[in-house]
């Protein structure tokens, strides 16, 4: 009896090592991880271009995925092209600046709008001085900050190298996902891995291109509202918005609070009741329309029907992933649900609310 006692100790003490060994090793390899994770997400928006460039225009299937890695690559440096040139001219504004004329313009702003919404009137340079962050600065931090943003270089372009390396054998060869998984699976079991795995594969394909159209969409609509209302750098200030929605519920409200701020910065000197107020109202009409289109149309067609759920389901599970794991478990909460779904539908079929909870998968 006292060996068994002993024994089952033991066991569970070595298990909770593993545990525990687990752990530290996923934390040590966590951007591996990320490599592999960001590239699985490339391999299921580009299987469906690769199979229609391989089976439709009969392109050779090395080829195939080139040519989706190439385009993959274009828009990332597209990305690069777009946001640099805005970068080096902001940086040679700030070198140009007027500090007098800027204080001034900051100023006339406050005056504006404290008469316009009758409230007391704030000295922002005052109040800026009198920050913790402004009377604690130390030069110190611009070598400090010059030496992480090169390391940052390097270790994006490692990143990026890597997630193409991945990519690039995951697109050429489908099964190679799945047989790593096949690994973990009893005797016997394969052909039901295979079914999972390939089921999961189909809805996060759907739901990741979804995703990927949501966000163009989104880019395009804030685009043409930045261009009509003369906002400076209308591309990058959309595509940087549209990306934000990425987070869901969240993101909308940043994008729209990022773009108001873009709006009054672009026309900082002029009066605020009859140019910058005005402008601001049509803007944020302009970007609710947009927010309306994008949830009663472009949603439901990807959350309905690409991942089978109901509207007010996703809504919990996001709800649920943010106060749990913040904002990263906002963005992976879809899809981890999705998978979970699916699993469960497969190992706990007997149970009633797995029943009801994949009856459309």
């Amino acid at each position: 009896m006292s060996k068994s006692i002993a024994f089952g100790i033991l066991k569970a003490l070595g298990i909770i090592l593993g545990v525990v060994v687990l752990c530290y090793f996923i934390h040590e390899v966590q951007s591996v991880i990320a490599y592999i994770a960001i590239a699985a997400v490339i391999a299921l928006v580009g299987r469906p271009i690769v199979i229609f460039l391989r089976d439709t225009l009969k392109f050779p299937n090395k080829l195939a995925v080139v040519v989706v890695l190439l385009m993959v690559l274009l828009v990332f440096v597209g990305l690069i092209a777009l946001f640099v040139p805005i970068i080096i001219q902001q940086s040679e504004n700030l070198a140009q600046i007027d500090i007098d004329a800027f204080k001034k313009d900051l100023n006339v702003l406050n005056v504006q709008v404290r008469e316009y919404l009758g409230v007391k009137q704030i000295d922002i340079i005052q109040g800026l001085r009198q920050t913790t962050f402004v009377q604690n600065f130390d030069l110190k931090v611009i070598p400090d900050f010059m030496n992480l943003l090169f390391g940052g270089l390097g270790t994006a372009f490692i990143g990026v190298f890597s997630i193409i390396f991945i990519s690039f054998f995951l697109l050429k060869d489908s099964n190679l996902m799945l047989n790593s998984i096949l690994v973990f699976s009893n005797y016997g079991e394969e052909e039901r891995f295979k079914l999972v795995f390939n089921k999961i594969k189909i809805l996060l394909s759907r739901y990741f291109v979804g995703l990927t159209l949501q966000l163009l969409v989104l880019f395009i609509l804030y685009s043409i509202l930045l261009m009509v209302f003369d906002v400076d750098n209308p591309i990058a200030i959309a595509c940087i918005c549209a990306f934000l929605n990425i987070v869901p519920y969240l993101g909308p409200v940043v994008a729209g609070v990022l773009m108001m701020m873009f709006v009054i910065s672009s026309n900082l000197g002029a009066d605020f009741s009859s140019i910058i107020l005005p402008k601001l109202l049509y803007v944020l009409g302009g970007y609710l329309i947009a927010q309306l289109i994008d949830n009663f149309i472009n949603q439901p067609l990807i959350f309905g029907k690409s991942v089978k759920s109901h509207p007010l389901e996703i809504f919990l599970v996001i709800l649920i992933a943010g106060l749990l794991f913040n904002v990263i478990g906002m963005i992976v909460a879809i899809p981890t649900y999705t998978a979970i779904k699916v699993i469960a539908k497969e190992a706990f079929s007997e149970y009633k609310i797995v029943k009801n909870l994949t009856k459309d998968l």
